[in-house]
């Protein structure tokens, strides 16, 4: 079926054209069941490196603008010029001036998105059935077994943030704060398509993952309380590379525990397909955008969350560093010492 989404700058209904769109069908309404083994090969990382590897890495008869075009992307928003981009790798992993055509709300309250995506969000508390019957993912299974973080949050805010192959992929804080956790959970590279979500359950918690928790009240924090960003992988994303730079994209460095984050500044990087990001919040810390809370329950736009879910459900489209909620004024009390995560660490970034 069709899928719309909303354009946030207009408020228009936008069809969405998937990529592979029958793929991706065939792969998880068909193969999933028929043959599981072949399935499980398909979106492993081998045929995750050689899908982006033929999607990306091939150099094609286009280059500088004329690729752009046919990728369907602003050339004029990179921070190279055009004719320096010889691969659809090269695109993909773009720079831009965020600084110029991202700006930023100064308001320290507020909440940024952290990538070009498309956003659902709610309260956990309000939805219980979309995350647990329904099985989009728990806090639980999302944080990694016997994480003890999942108890802060399980109660909380939600926002996804799907990312599709055009968009630009650098990932940016989406609060100002320091590190306390950081940690990779292992996975399949399972698509993000709708298609696929509504077919698997709890597939974002199925697929490899990169979990950063920011503690956010502190001096010059947001104030939100613990905030979790999860980077998911994805069908062709071959990796999350971390690389937090403080002004535009200068000297990047690894991402480590203790760090501070400075709101709207880079974090990370996808390296090629589409993907996704989870940010959760903790009960009572923040308040999204009436716009975003309005847009997810339109009847008159279809959407394949919608109709896989019997009830309406519709993304809007959000640009990085874009303001998508606000601290509330009276939050909950947040211990003033993280406790330290219950899991052993599976991988370290």
């Amino acid at each position: 079926m069709d899928h719309h989404y909303i354009d946030r700058r207009t408020g228009a209904a936008v069809r969405e054209t998937f990529r592979a769109d029958r793929s991706v069908g065939l792969l998880y309404d068909r193969l999933r069941e028929s043959a599981p083994a072949l399935f499980r090969a398909l979106t492993g990382r081998r045929a995750c490196a050689l899908l982006g590897h033929l999607g990306y890495d091939r150099i094609p008869g286009r280059r500088g603008i004329p690729l752009f075009q046919h990728m369907g992307i602003d050339w004029r928003e990179c921070l190279h010029p055009a004719d320096t981009f010889v691969s659809p790798r090269q695109v993909f992993e773009r720079q831009i001036r965020y600084w110029d055509c991202r700006p930023m709300e100064e308001d320290p309250d507020t909440v940024v998105a952290p990538a070009d995506s498309r956003l659902l969000c709610g309260e956990l508390a309000e939805t219980p059935a979309l995350f647990v019957k329904e099985k989009f993912f728990t806090t639980g299974e999302l944080l990694g077994p016997g994480s003890s973080w999942a108890e802060l949050f399980n109660r909380g805010s939600y926002a996804v943030f799907r990312l599709t192959p055009d968009k630009y992929h650098y990932n940016h804080a989406p609060v100002a704060g320091t590190v306390v956790d950081l940690y990779t959970l292992d996975g399949s590279y399972h698509s993000c398509n709708p298609r696929a979500v509504l077919a698997l359950a709890s597939l974002h918690a199925r697929n490899r993952r990169v979990v950063t928790v920011i503690d956010t009240d502190l001096p010059g924090g947001t104030g939100v309380g613990l905030v979790a960003m999860i980077e998911v992988v994805a069908l062709m994303i071959g990796d999350i590379v971390q690389c937090v730079s403080t002004h535009h994209y200068d000297h990047p460095r690894p991402l480590a525990r203790s760090m501070r984050l400075a709101k709207g500044a880079p974090k990370s990087l996808f390296r090629p397909g589409s993907s996704t990001v989870i940010l959760l919040f903790q009960q009572g810390a923040v308040r999204f955008s009436d716009d975003l809370v309005h847009n997810l329950a339109r009847v008159d736009v279809p959407s394949r969350f919608s109709a896989g879910l019997g009830r309406p459900l519709v993304e809007t489209e959000v640009r990085v560093r874009e303001t998508i909620a606000r601290r509330k004024p009276l939050g909950p009390a947040h211990p003033a010492d993280p406790p330290a995560p219950a899991h052993a660490p599976l991988e370290t970034v």
